[in-house]
């Protein structure tokens, strides 16, 4: 047990730093290749390598309509919307902004887990956490916010990263409490293949492929998600997410926005304002009031139970 609670806790690790520096290589990829086939050809590569070694380690194929349905419902909330979200965003939306408007993610986190029968209650310290968080959210999408990134292009490409979270959240929910019988890697291969391939067709029957060029640096981009983001850290994710609480999962959004602001900052030259620093700071604080309450009455239960077990 402990084994297993520590290989969560090292996977869950590699969801908050390499997700961190996916927002990079989201933003230089989307410069060569349209956000569909993007999306695209990064899930279906990785789900066909991560079916391919689930197969070698013997995982059996998932079986009946209502789990492959399931999986096929994850997969297109995940990939088809959440991912893709982001990489249509990114267009216009700095990569390190991008990051911090997904930090949005603890809020639908506890939204989703509220709607839930026996889901963990919105009390006034995380409701009014998430009121504060989403004023950060509308100081960051305003021209003192985004700096010379904003136009009607970047807001158009907040809200879209907004209605990704909702989908990555309910998929999130979802996957943790129906998929919990079908082992992490064959249930993250099916995922990507299903949102992947449902996104690929999208972009080929729009033509994206006509705006797409081949370039040293795409392919390196889309090879450094594919491998890293997608095979390593979405495998990742699924196997926390069975052994971590939806809430306490959602808390990489502390460290991915910083990792993807500095490297943004430092690697691709965007822009900070004084304004955005404090978006920042209120959206992250925001954050931190919503975990804050379910830790602490974790560990007045853990200190409940030794009390009483001693």
């Amino acid at each position: 047990m402990k084994r297993d609670r520590a290989l969560a806790y090292a996977a869950f690790a590699i969801v908050c730093i390499v997700w961190g520096t996916t927002y990079l290589a989201i933003r230089v990829a989307v410069r060569t290749i349209p956000p569909t086939l993007l999306t695209g050809a990064r899930f279906v590569s990785a789900g066909l390598i991560l079916l391919a070694i689930a197969r070698l380690r013997g995982d059996p194929l998932p079986r009946g309509k209502r789990l492959l349905g399931e999986l096929l419902i994850v997969g297109l909330l995940m990939v088809g919307m959440g991912n893709f979200c982001v990489a249509f965003a990114e267009q216009w939306v700095p990569s390190g902004f991008a990051a911090l408007l997904v930090a949005t993610a603890p809020f639908w986190a506890a939204l989703m887990e509220r709607l839930r029968k026996d889901g963990d209650r919105i009390d006034a310290r995380r409701g009014f956490g998430m009121l504060i968080g989403f004023i950060g959210v509308a100081l960051l999408v305003t021209p003192g916010g985004a700096g010379g990134a904003f136009d009607a292009h970047f807001v158009t490409g907040a809200v879209a990263i907004q209605i990704g979270s909702i989908a990555w959240q309910y998929g999130t929910v979802r996957g943790k409490y129906n998929l919990h019988d079908v082992p992490p890697l064959m249930s993250s291969a099916f995922q990507m293949l299903a949102g992947g391939i449902a996104i690929t067709t999208l972009g080929f029957a729009i033509g994206e492929q006509q705006r797409v060029t081949i370039t040293a640096e795409g392919i390196g981009a889309l090879a450094y998600l594919t491998i890293f983001g997608s095979v390593l850290a979405y495998t990742s994710f699924v196997y926390a997410l069975r052994k971590i609480r939806v809430t306490s999962m959602s808390l990489y959004a502390y460290i991915n926005p910083l990792i993807a602001v500095i490297l943004g900052w430092v690697i691709l030259h965007e822009q900070l304002t004084w304004i955005s620093i404090l978006a920042m700071a209120i959206i992250l604080a925001g954050v931190a009031l919503v975990q804050t309450p379910r830790r602490r009455i974790e560990h007045a239960r853990v200190a409940a139970f030794r009390s009483g077990s001693g």
